[in-house]
């Protein structure tokens, strides 16, 4: 079974390119919205990238001006796992000196470019092992919240090692990251928390269980089931019968599915839950809109969870 409806697989012998200088142009800016911060001492613009938007977004914001941030994948209709990197990709990976690898089976490709163009100088960022994240552990580690903290402070100290005239700057990107950028974010976690702490919900895959976790909401739906649709895996009869159950039952207050990966059995689940009144809320795998920032994506989504728990609770 194809995990994504549609997703673009461009082949590419190009990703073994020369690797390119990093870029150290005065006046330089990153890409995306970044946080407020002090001016900085240094004129150094490093080139920075990530295979993903969702930590992209966060780079940019902590690199601000003395960056120049490329996210490898933005389309949302791009299955991570399949991708195939271009040659401009392969360019951008090159001349990266710092480059957000996920890891844990999520970006296979990016290791792949990264051997392709070697470089010592290079820092390389990969979130599974920094996370302690297991092989065949679940990947959607943006959707930690505390792991998204652990990504952030090693951004920031890898950015001043690599320019190490401008930690001051990265430092109080940092701060201001976390004291206005992140602020709303962690508020909506800590309200729906206090508020819906163990109401049972059910989920189209794994892509929600980090996030459910820390909102202590108690995710029933088998833990097969949202490995299996996350990776693409036929999920067993019994799984599914499973979530009829759960479902006819209304043993479910709210269901969350990724609605960038829409499966048969996903589609006939959202159809039964919204047949039997259980609010039904939606997760993407990446940026959405694709030019919002990462705080402003998953408030977004919190915003919506917290209706969907409101309406199903009548707290």
């Amino acid at each position: 079974m194809s995990r994504r409806l549609i997703f673009p697989v461009v082949a590419v012998a190009a990703c073994a390119l020369a690797m390119t200088a990093c870029s150290t142009s005065p006046g330089g800016s990153a890409a995306g919205g970044a946080a407020s911060g002090s001016s900085g001492g240094g004129g150094t613009v490093v080139q920075v990238a990530a295979s993903i938007n969702a930590w992209g977004s966060i780079l940019s914001q902590l690199g601000g001006s003395h960056v120049k941030a490329t996210s490898i994948i933005t389309n949302p209709d791009t299955d991570p796992h399949a991708y195939e990197p271009t040659p401009a990709d392969g360019r951008t990976i090159a001349s990266s000196k710092l480059f957000i690898d996920n890891g844990v089976g999520y970006d296979p490709w990016a290791d792949k470019a990264l051997a392709a163009s070697p470089d010592s100088s290079r820092l390389v960022l990969n979130v599974g092992q920094l996370t302690g994240t297991p092989a065949g552990g679940n990947p959607h580690r943006w959707y930690s919240p505390s792991d998204v903290e652990k990504v952030a402070d090693t951004i920031t100290a890898d950015l001043s090692k690599l320019d190490p005239a401008d930690a001051a700057y990265f430092t109080a990107q940092r701060k201001a990251f976390e004291d206005s950028g992140l602020a709303q974010y962690h508020q909506l976690i800590s309200d729906i928390k206090a508020k819906y702490a163990g109401t049972p919900v059910g989920a189209s895959e794994s892509i929600f269980a980090p996030l459910s976790a820390a909102l202590g909401l108690d995710l029933i739906t088998p833990a097969s089931f949202l490995k299996d649709i996350s990776e693409g895996t036929d999920p067993s009869a019994a799984d599914k019968a499973t979530i009829d159950a759960q479902i006819s039952g209304k043993k479910i207050k709210v269901y969350v599915f990724n609605s960038q990966n829409s499966t048969p059995d996903v589609s006939a689940q959202v159809a039964a839950a919204k047949k039997q009144g259980i609010p039904v809320t939606a997760v993407t795998e990446t940026l959405s809109p694709a030019g919002a920032s990462f705080q402003d994506w998953q408030s977004s989504q919190l915003r919506a969870l917290e209706s969907a728990l409101a309406q199903a609770t009548g707290k």
